[in-house]
């Protein structure tokens, strides 16, 4: 599950991997929009004055420039698989038949093999596990590593637990029709198991971009389990209902599988084509790792972008439903990063009024708020979570 040095620096050779720096511009602190009925939210999001667009690294963090460095020493990605663990959670229901690829139909590699029993997750967990807990939740495309900036800053106070999702980072990623099949509904299915097996108590949850419907819907069906919900830039708007040719290329017939076993098109240029941030390469190995070491990485993108695809405005719309709901009883936050590219902020003020729920913008955010900013976006969390609950 490690990634080998030498395959990596060979590969970026190959196709001659450069980034470039782009013009510095300074950009607003972040803004606060309350809209709950009751107490006013008050949060001081100081923001670094030397933090700039495609800054150098010195300057800030996710997705910032620092060139295209690679070390024959340690990886980053086996250096992020130390800190974690791999947690089994959710039976595995396939046929128990050897998983093929959909282009040949060749037998593939144990890696996207499906386990006998239970699917494992690979999970990282911080802080003592006698306070509350909180569950960081990744994004398509992403990881739990996305989180990574967050997770200190959370575990002084909490008990905190990132997972990636199946099909993604270190967790499994069985084949379509061998035991999952990515859809929204295993997902949401899935979820409850994990959450059952690490967090016996209440636990409040972060999620950000395109799995939020996922985790509205585990978070309505289960309320009596669920603190606080905070949003990341999700989908909540009915212009959020398609995904973005980034991401919905994938879904094409043979193109699609084609592009996933690209490792720059499925992870590098999936994730900055987001945001305004250009990736750390120390950074970007960890998001490469999965697609350099096996092509299961690769289907399984293609497989939950053809299950989002298919599904998104059917579970879009639900999640309006849901945090309208006279019956949703969850403190809801959503946090907006403004410079997001995948998803419109037109319709995003209007529906947290609608819904009573608070607002947080970050200016100097995309779509990957937790990436591009996760040290500010971690200290909002806590402050969030702080705040004492209104009967």
């Amino acid at each position: 599950m490690s990634l080998q040095s030498a395959n990596a620096t060979s590969f970026l050779k190959s196709n001659q991997f450069q980034i470039a720096t782009k013009t510095v511009a300074k950009l607003p602190k972040s803004k606060i929009i309350v809209t709950k009925r009751r107490d006013p939210f008050k949060l001081n999001c100081s923001q670094n004055e030397d933090y700039y667009l495609d800054a150098p690294v010195s300057a800030g963090d996710g997705f910032s420039f620092s060139g295209g460095k690679y070390s024959d020493g340690s990886s980053p990605a086996d250096e992020w698989f130390k800190q974690g663990k791999m947690v089994k959670a959710c039976v595995v229901r396939g046929s128990g038949e050897k998983a093929k690829d959909p282009i040949f139909g060749l037998t593939m590699g144990s890696s996207s093999q499906a386990s006998d029993d239970i699917f494992r997750w690979f999970c990282v967990e911080s802080g003592s596990t006698d306070n509350p807990s909180v569950v960081l939740i990744h994004g398509f495309p992403s990881q739990a590593y996305s989180y990574r900036k967050v997770i200190p800053i959370l575990s002084k106070n909490y008990h905190v637990i990132a997972f990636d999702w199946l099909g993604f980072g270190f967790s499994e990623k069985p084949q379509p029709k061998y035991g999952f099949d990515y859809t929204m509904e295993e997902y949401t299915a899935s979820l409850k198991t994990l959450i059952d097996d690490l967090v016996p108590n209440k636990v409040s949850l972060v999620v950000q971009g395109y799995f939020s419907p996922v985790v509205a819907k585990y978070a309505f069906d289960h309320q009596d389990k669920v603190n606080d919900l905070i949003l990341l830039n999700p989908p909540i708007t009915a212009k959020h209902a398609n995904l973005p040719s980034s991401l919905s290329i994938f879904s094409n017939f043979l193109l699609g599988e084609i592009f996933s076993q690209d490792p720059l098109r499925a992870s590098d240029k999936a994730l900055t084509s987001s945001g305004p941030y250009k990736m750390k390469e120390d950074d970007a190995m960890v998001y490469r790792s999965p697609y350099l070491t096996s092509g299961s990485s690769g289907f399984a993108l293609n497989a939950v972008s053809r299950a989002m695809k298919k599904q998104l405005k059917a579970y879009v719309e639900e999640t309006r439903k849901i945090l309208m709901n006279e019956n949703w009883k969850v403190r809801t936050t959503v946090c907006w990063g403004q410079r997001d590219r995948w998803l419109n902020y037109e319709g995003v003020e209007e529906f947290c009024k609608e819904s009573k729920h608070k607002l947080v913008e970050l200016p100097m955010a995309g779509h990957h708020v937790q990436e591009d900013s996760g040290e500010e976006i971690g200290n909002i969390i806590a402050e969030l979570l702080r705040k004492p609950r209104l009967v």
